[in-house]
């Protein structure tokens, strides 16, 4: 049995990415029931329904975060929600326990190419270590940690069976059940 996934997009402009563009159509072409939330189209004024977010997170067992790296961390749009989604008293603290024994995933593309990111690298660190913070995070609100998945180097034409194979691949990795756990 699948477990029901929330793939939460936050890209500033989906109309103009290669990548996430083609993650997002080849997983809705794979007519599964995976739900996707593509933030900045909902929340155009940044005003989230936070009442709406916990309750589609609630109803999932497993939830992506899907974004390109910016400024070595999120878009701005999903630092927001995650302030404002993963409550006090909802996610932690006292009574803050809804999203413990989930699964949480990070789905994540890159500008500069993945030799770049490495310690003796361009940017001197590894992609993992710049997704730390939301590795704790999941972490913190008692979620299981699933490995990321990511593309590098957007700031590059990307030939398109590359692309469809990672696409496919994407659409692999939220099925996968990721039953070893990190």
């Amino acid at each position: 049995m699948s477990k029901k996934t929330l793939v939460i997009l936050a890209h500033p402009d989906l109309a103009g990415s290669q990548i996430n563009a083609a993650w997002r159509a080849r997983l809705e072409e794979a007519a599964t029931s995976v739900v996707i939330r593509n933030i900045y189209e909902l929340y155009p004024d940044w005003n989230i329904d936070v009442a709406a977010e916990q309750a589609l997170l609630e109803s999932h067992e497993r939830i992506f975060l899907q974004f390109p790296l910016y400024w070595y961390s999120t878009p701005p749009l999903l630092k927001k929600w995650l302030d404002d989604v993963l409550a006090y008293g909802w996610a932690y603290g006292p009574g803050g326990n809804l999203l413990a024994h989930k699964e949480i995933g990070l789905v994540v593309s890159t500008g500069s190419p993945e030799a770049a990111y490495r310690a003796d690298g361009r940017l001197g660190h590894t992609l993992a270590e710049l997704l730390r913070p939301l590795e704790q995070t999941a972490r913190f609100v008692g979620a299981r940690y699933l490995p990321v998945f990511a593309l590098q180097g957007a700031n590059h034409i990307i030939p398109a069976e590359q692309l469809r194979r990672n696409a496919n691949d994407y659409v692999e990795h939220i099925a996968a059940p990721h039953d070893k756990p990190r």
